[in-house]
C-alpha cells in the first residue's frame, strides 16, 4: 500500500476536514483530529501537524498539498501559508463581476465529470438571487434542476463534460485526477473568457481542489493558461455567486447524464462511492460484463474490485 506523510501547521487541518468532509468516518485514531475515507485514499490528520495518506493514491493526493511525491516528512511553504477561506479577497469581492468555475462528480465512482466556468456581473446578482442562486449543498436535484434550467439563459458560462471513457484512458495514462480538473477548469475559464470579449471580469475564483502552485503546474504545456487576476478559495460557492451558479450547473449537468447512464443500465445506479455502489457494479457486471464498466465508472476506484469479488462470491454461491 502506498503511503505519504506532509506536515501541515494545525491551524490549516481545518481546511483539509473541510476538503475531504464528504468523506469523513468515525474511527478516528489516538491522538488524531480527523479521518478521511475516499475512493483510493484514507487521511488522517494528528494533532502533530502531521497528515498521513495511505492508499493507491496516496502520494498524488498528498502532492495536492505539498507538492511533493515522497514518504518522506516535508513541509510545504504553499500549504503554510494557505489562508483562511476567503481571507485573501478583497473586502467587496461578493460584489464584483466575477468567473466563477467548479466541478462535479470528482468523487462519485459512476458518471462522469461536469465543471462549469459561469460569469456573474454585479447587475446580475439580484436576479439570480431571486432564482435562488445559493451553494448547491443545500439544494435537492430537483430544485437544482429548476434553477439551473433559469439561469442557463441568463448568464455566460461553459460546461465541459469529461466521460469516463476519456477520463479512464487519462488515468491509465499516468495523470493524476488534479492535473485533469485543472485543465478542464483552465479550458472552461478560457471558453468564457472569450465569449465574454473584450469585457474583461473584476476577478476570477476558482473553487480550490490544489494548491494554486500545483494548479498552475498541472497547466504546463497547454497553450493557454489563464492566470491574470485568478484566485483560489475553499468554499468558494459562499464567497460569491459565480462559484455557487457554476455549481449548480455542473451539477444539473451531472444529474442529466446520470439518468441517462441509469437507462443504459436498466436500473437506477446510486451516486457517491460507497456499498451501494459497490452493489450496483456487481449488478451491471452480471447483466452486461465487466467489459462496459469503463462506459459507467471510474475504473481506478476501489469499488470496482470491491465489485469484482462479489460477482465472483454471487457465481460461486449459485
Amino acid at each position: 500500500m502506498g503511503h505519504a506523510v506532509i506536515i501541515v501547521p494545525t491551524e490549516q487541518i481545518a481546511g483539509l476536514k473541510n476538503h475531504y468532509s464528504r468523506f469523513l468516518i468515525d474511527k478516528i485514531p489516538p491522538g488524531g483530529i480527523f479521518a478521511a475515507k475516499t475512493p483510493a485514499c484514507m487521511i488522517t490528520a494528528y494533532k502533530s501537524g502531521k497528515v498521513l495518506f495511505q492508499g493507491p493514491s496516496a502520494e498524488s493526493e498528498a502532492a495536492q498539498w505539498s507538492g511533493i511525491s515522497s514518504s518522506a516528512p516535508a513541509v510545504s511553504k504553499k500549504t503554510a501559508s494557505k489562508p483562511v477561506p476567503g481571507s485573501h479577497l478583497p473586502a467587496n469581492f461578493a460584489q464584483l463581476s466575477v468567473i466563477g468555475s467548479d466541478e462535479v462528480g470528482t468523487g462519485d465512482y459512476f458518471g462522469p465529470i461536469t465543471v462549469v466556468a459561469a460569469y456573474v456581473r454585479e447587475q446580475d446578482m439580484p436576479l439570480l438571487k431571486e432564482l435562488g442562486v445559493r451553494d448547491s449543498k443545500d439544494l435537492n436535484d430537483d430544485k437544482i434542476t429548476a434553477i439551473a434550467k433559469n439561469i442557463k439563459d441568463v448568464i455566460p458560462y461553459s460546461l465541459l463534460t469529461l466521460h469516463n471513457e476519456k477520463y479512464n484512458q487519462l488515468q491509465q495514462s499516468g495523470m493524476s485526477q488534479g492535473k485533469i480538473k485543472a485543465i478542464l477548469h483552465n479550458q472552461a475559464l478560457t471558453h468564457v473568457l472569450g465569449k465574454i470579449a473584450p469585457e474583461k471580469p473584476d476577478a476570477i475564483l476558482v473553487d480550490q481542489f490544489a494548491e494554486p502552485g500545483i494548479y498552475f503546474n498541472h497547466l504546463r504545456g497547454q497553450r493557454t493558461i489563464i492566470r491574470e487576476n485568478v484566485h483560489f478559495s475553499t468554499k468558494a460557492e459562499g464567497l460569491h455567486l459565480s462559484v455557487a451558479a457554476a455549481s449548480i450547473l455542473a451539477r444539473y449537468a451531472f444529474i442529466r447524464h446520470f439518468d441517462k447512464l441509469s437507462e443504459e443500465a436498466g436500473f437506477t445506479i446510486p451516486k457517491g462511492a460507497g456499498s451501494k455502489v459497490d452493489e450496483a457494479a456487481a449488478k451491471l457486471i452480471l447483466a452486461k460484463g465487466q467489459a462496459v464498466l469503463p462506459h459507467f465508472v471510474k475504473y481506478h476506484f476501489a469499488n470496482t474490485q470491491k465489485a469484482i469479488n462479489l460477482v465472483t462470491k454471487k457465481r460461486r454461491n449459485n
